[in-house]
Parts: structure tokens; C-alpha cells; sequence
């Protein structure tokens, strides 16, 4: 049994040692992790992060060496955290540094769409990120904003709702997208309607209730798709919080006609952890698929060496893939010292930070806790069963298309704990210190 482990106290990243599991356990634990792994669940697709225009500005303030680094040390199978997705923002989002569109205003042929102001941050970081993986990127767009013109309050911000008559226009507007990032080497695998369809935020936003996400999906944008060879395209609704998650998915897979346009469910973060509302989304619609499109710290860059931004993306992972989530999708790659740019001041933390007047580099505990996960989770690993987690003992377990069994343990309490970890009849008693994460390796 191999582990791997980052702990606060002991300056701890991603250290890897070899456990004696061959004895039964004699020290008394003060729980058993219990791993079968002929229970199964769900598939895992994969982990990933955003190419947002902030991310890729950020990196274009700092040394080439230094944002290959980053670059490799995110998309490197080996050497980084073995990212496969990405997501990208059609049009502007907050973390733009400015409102855009890629249309002329009024332009109802759209025969002006270009995604130049792509070409310049956004399209070279990807395309740097595929190199790095060896391989294509699942990609995931969402729109924050239709054009000013398209909308009911006349601006990108604030809210508003898109206008009756411009639905079909703004349906092509994502397929004028797609091919286009398609001509620049990058097909995009999937899709949301719309990035939190329930907030009016001061930046670029935009409204739909359920039963117009609904709507919209079964009269313009899935009849459009198709129209245009786009069937494979997979199409995700909601992208928004998970306390309504079971409500708003309803609302559109509830109807054959909109449902069988929708591959599955995206969820954010914000508001709450009820991770059991995606087991209620699964349970009720079981041939759909649920995949987490967003989640960052708020409110700026937190201090240097901050531990619970790390725990929050731990608790918010582990909870997500024991309620049949298939793949992750974390917010901005890259934020500057400020935790931005953003054009309205929506300052954010991020897993990885520059300092772009000192070309410095700072891996956040965020950082090490996501890799926990994706350095070793492989694209197709199966969650199994996995029993005896506490409430300061947080687990999930998979098995790897290798056969390989991959347990994800964390200590979110003040106390270290020792942990009897049982799996198939081999067991080994293990220390969690206060405020740690472990991958323990088990060949299958």
C-alpha cells in the first residue's frame, strides 16, 4: 500500500511512502475505513480547470519559464495534476477584463462573429495546456452574457433576459462558437445553457427560470445543434448552485422533448453543501450525468499558507463524487496577487497565484488538495464502496481501470486520528494528523 500525503503542521506535499499492510491491526483505531470494491457507482471522466481571460492574462504577465511551469504542473500527466477538462466563457465573463461580445451590435446574420479577442489570451493558453497533456481537452463553454442588444435590459450586466425574438439567434450564436473553436484545433465536448441562470450579478449575467432553460433548449438550441451536425455536443443545464439542483433539473428533464437534447447537470459551490440533492438529481433521472462546472474562494486573495481554502475544495470534492458526480471543473487556473483581474472588482482566490511585479508562483493548499484526486483517480476509475467516514473523517474510493484501488481520505479536525483502512482483507492502521489529506494506493 502506497501513500500519498500534504499535511498543514509538517510542511507536507503530496509525500509518498510505503505502508506495511500485510498484518491485521492491533492498535486500537478510532474508526475503520471499510473499501469493498465489488460495490460500484459511478464512472470518473476527470478533473479540470478554467481558461478564463483573467488566467491567461495573469500568465502572460510572467516569465515564459515560470508559466510553463504552471502550465505543466496543472496538465502534465505525470509531473502535474493530470487535468483533462477545461472550461471556457462564451462572450465576457467577471473575470474578463472588460464586456465583450463577438458579434457587431444589431448584427442579426451574425456574418461579423469572430472570436479574435479569443485568439490573443484565452486560445494559446489552451492550446499550450493540450501540449502539455499529450492529449485533447474536454472542454466546457458556458455564456454568462447574450450581446447588450439581445437582452431585455439592454446591457451584458445585471441581470435581464433574453429577448423572445433573438432565441433562435442566440441558439446559432453557440454554434458560430463552436466552429469556430473547432477551426482553431479545439473541439469542444459539452456546453452549458448558462452560467448561473438564477443570479442577477452586478457582472456580466443572465436570467432563465426553469421551465424557459426548458424552452429554449426544446425549441431553438437542441434543434439547432442537430441541425448542424452538433448532436455529439454534450449539453448541460442548470450550472448554478445544488440547493435547487433537484428543482431546476426537473423542471427540464422531466420533458422527454427538452430531455433528450440534455447529456446532464452542472452545479457550483456557493450557498450550500447539500450534496445529497445530487443523488436525489441521479436517483430521478438516472441515465443523465452530473458534472461540477465551478467553485472558487470569495473575497480576494487569502494569506499566504491559508489551509481552509484548501479543506473547502477536500470537503466539497469528496462529497460531490459520493453523490455520483463524474467530473470537476474548478473555477479560474490562475488569479494575479490581487486575485483577479475582474472588471467589476469580484476578487477571487485561486489554487495557483502569480505575482506578476515579482514574477513569483505560490501553489495554494487548494492546489495540493485537488491533486490528491486527480493526480490519481484515472479517467474511467469506478467509485466503490466505501464505509465508516466520520464528520472529521472525510473518504471516497475508486478503482482504477488498472485494477488499482485509490482511497481519499482527509482530516478536517484539530485532533490527529488513528484510521484502520480495510480493503479486500488487507487492513493497516494509519495516523490522519490534524488537518490532513491522504491517497493511499492499493494494487488490485
Amino acid at each position: 500500500m502506497t501513500r500519498i500525503h500534504t499535511a498543514r503542521d509538517t510542511g507536507e506535499r503530496f509525500s509518498m511512502k510505503e505502508l506495511d499492510s500485510s498484518n491485521p491491526a492491533i492498535k486500537e483505531a478510532n474508526l475503520c475505513l471499510e473499501i469493498n470494491p465489488e460495490v460500484t457507482y459511478q464512472t470518473m471522466l476527470g478533473f479540470g480547470g478554467a481558461f478564463t481571460e483573467a488566467s491567461a492574462y495573469s500568465l502572460s504577465l510572467i516569465s515564459k519559464e515560470k508559466r510553463d511551469e504552471v502550465i505543466r504542473r496543472y496538465f502534465h500527466p505525470e509531473e502535474g495534476l493530470g487535468y483533462r477538462f477545461g472550461r471556457t466563457h462564451i462572450n465576457s465573463c467577471d473575470f474578463s477584463l472588460g464586456n465583450y461580445t463577438y458579434v457587431n451590435e444589431g448584427d442579426i446574420s451574425l456574418d461579423s462573429f469572430s472570436i479574435d479577442r479569443e485568439k490573443q489570451l484565452v486560445i494559446p493558453l489552451i492550446k499550450d495546456a493540450i501540449k502539455e497533456a499529450g492529449q485533447e481537452l474536454h472542454i466546457v463553454s458556458s455564456p454568462w452574457s447574450p450581446p447588450p442588444w439581445m437582452k431585455s435590459n439592454g446591457e451584458m450586466n445585471n441581470g435581464g433576459k433574453l429577448l423572445p425574438e433573438y432565441k433562435a439567434i442566440w441558439a446559432s450564436y453557440y454554434v458560430k462558437y463552436v466552429e469556430a473553436m473547432e477551426a482553431e484545433g479545439i473541439p469542444l465536448w459539452g456546453i452549458t445553457i448558462q452560467n448561473e441562470p438564477e443570479a442577477k450579478q452586478v457582472w456580466d449575467s443572465c436570467l432563465y427560470s426553469g421551465e424557459e432553460e426548458r424552452d429554449f433548449i426544446k425549441n431553438h438550441l437542441g434543434p439547432t445543434l442537430h441541425k448542424h451536425g452538433k448532436e455529439n455536443l454534450k449539453v448541460i443545464i442548470w450550472d448554478h448552485n445544488r440547493d435547487v439542483v433537484f428543482e431546476r433539473a426537473r423542471a427540464v428533464l422531466s420533458d422527454p422533448e427538452a430531455a433528450k437534447y440534455v447529456w446532464g447537470t452542472g452545479i457550483h459551490w456557493y450557498v450550500s453543501e447539500e450534496f445529497e440533492n445530487l443523488s436525489k438529481v441521479h436517483q430521478a433521472f438516472p441515465d443523465k450525468h452530473l458534472i461540477f462546472t465551478e467553485g472558487c474562494i470569495e473575497g480576494g486573495v487569502q494569506p499566504e499558507g491559508a489551509w481552509h481554502t484548501g479543506e473547502r475544495y477536500g470537503r466539497n470534492i469528496i462529497g460531490d463524487l459520493n453523490n455520483y458526480l463524474e467530473a470537476w471543473i474548478d473555477w479560474n487556473l490562475v488569479l494575479n496577487e490581487k486575485g483577479g483581474p475582474n472588471h467589476v472588482g469580484n476578487y477571487c482566490d485561486a489554487p495557483v497565484i502569480v505575482d506578476t511585479k515579482n514574477d513569483e508562483v505560490y501553489y495554494n493548499s487548494s492546489y495540493y488538495y485537488i491533486g490528491h484526486f486527480s493526480k490519481y483517480i484515472k479517467t474511467g476509475a469506478v467509485r466503490v464502496s466505501c464505509q465508516g467516514a466520520t464528520e472529521e473523517i472525510l473518504a471516497t474510493a475508486f478503482r482504477n481501470p488498472t485494477g488499482e484501488i485509490v482511497v481519499v481520505a482527509m482530516n478536517q479536525g484539530e485532533e490527529e486520528l488513528l484510521m484502520n483502512l480495510a480493503i479486500s482483507g488487507s487492513e493497516a492502521i494509519v495516523d490522519m494528523p490534524a488537518h490532513s489529506i491522504s491517497t493511499f494506493l492499493v494494487n488490485g
